[in-house]
């Protein structure tokens, strides 16, 4: 059994009960503290892919509000089309999306503006209801949302509704995914039953594609780093501060009873994240839930300390073919960055 550190400040994540009030929540629809000075200059297109940097260009022109010029009545050249109220950033996980959503964010020159994950702004629903939800989003600019995915009918009624009432009234939209607004839950519910809010929820959006490779994997093996047991406990004392330590099935069984939406204040505090005893996952619900636990301690830019099965192999052979194979892959990729950090 690996030992935990000794001489370290550690808490144990499996033993805090966070609590966070929809007021909270709404105050916390800021970008992750990595991206506070995401800008269109700073993103760094891969010149190989023409894509980024046309992205790149048409969402500085979106942020600055930029309208077609309209035209009079009796005007002898056609009006230009009708600009849709959002954008949707479509591409793979590692090509910058979350740094273009931020940029927009920042160049926006609003007061009432919102960042968040997709599952922030339905666990704000949940919390304080679809009408006080609306009336505290409605007017404000912009919504930006990350990570878009619709993983079970609830969430497509709750937001598509959400959106439209938001459109309607004059906010704009920014979303990222890897998937097509078209496509969303496809592999994951019967999507077909819900068609028409599906294409209602993309007929507000512009989708814009990004290609490219996994920008974390230009500098990394693609492997997880692996510590054993005599290396754990130096490697958390050598970051300092206070650290985490738990064991990988005591924290996985843990997230089950904490709403997603609190994971941000489950890290809270820590300077690095220590996991003992790594075992495959092979039930889908604790892999989601442990993959918005990896998206929340990589926004937050915890190093990641771990023993036993390499964390680049944590999700079986079944799910990374299942229709949530995006999302794990996703997560792998920022394992393996959060360890080597």
């Amino acid at each position: 059994m690996t030992q935990a550190p000794a001489g370290t400040d550690t808490v144990r994540l499996a033993e805090r009960q966070p609590q966070l009030t929809g007021e909270e929540m709404l105050g916390s629809l800021v970008p992750p503290p990595q991206f506070d000075d995401a800008t269109f200059e700073s993103y760094r297109a891969d010149p190989e892919y023409p894509s980024q940097q046309d992205a790149k260009e048409m969402l500085a022109g979106f942020a600055g509000g930029a309208q077609p010029v309209r035209r009079g009545l009796f005007s002898r050249k056609p009006k230009a089309p009708e600009m849709k109220p959002g954008v949707y950033l479509d591409g793979g996980f590692g090509v910058g999306k979350t740094h273009l959503l931020a940029a927009i964010y920042h160049a926006v020159p609003a007061r009432r503006k919102y960042f968040g994950s997709f599952i922030e702004y339905t666990a704000l629903v949940g919390a304080l209801g679809y009408k006080n939800t609306v009336e505290l989003l409605r007017g404000s600019a912009l919504l930006c949302i990350d990570e878009f995915e619709l993983d079970d009918p609830g969430d497509t009624m709750v937001m598509t509704r959400l959106l439209g009432e938001l459109v309607a009234s004059g906010t704009r939209l920014a979303a990222t995914s890897n998937t097509p607004p078209n496509a969303l839950g496809e592999g994951r519910f019967a999507a077909q039953d819900f068609l028409r809010e599906i294409h209602a929820m993309a007929d507000s959006f512009q989708t814009i594609r990004i290609d490219g490779v996994d920008f974390r994997q230009r500098s990394l093996d693609g492997e997880a780093r692996v510590l054993t047991a005599d290396e754990y406990g130096p490697s958390l004392e050598a970051i300092g501060g206070t650290v985490s330590d738990d064991g990988f099935d005591e924290l996985v069984a843990h997230l089950a009873h904490v709403h997603p939406s609190r994971y941000i204040r489950l890290i809270d505090g820590v300077r690095a994240i220590g996991l003992r005893d790594v075992r495959r996952i092979t039930d889908q619900s604790e892999a989601l839930r442990f993959v918005a636990f990896v998206d929340r301690v990589y926004d937050a830019q915890l190093p990641i300390r771990a023993t036993g099965l390499a964390l680049h192999d944590v999700f079986s052979e079944e799910m990374l073919a299942g229709g949530y194979r995006k999302k794990y892959l996703r997560a792998i990729s920022r394992l393996v960055a959060s360890t080597h950090s």
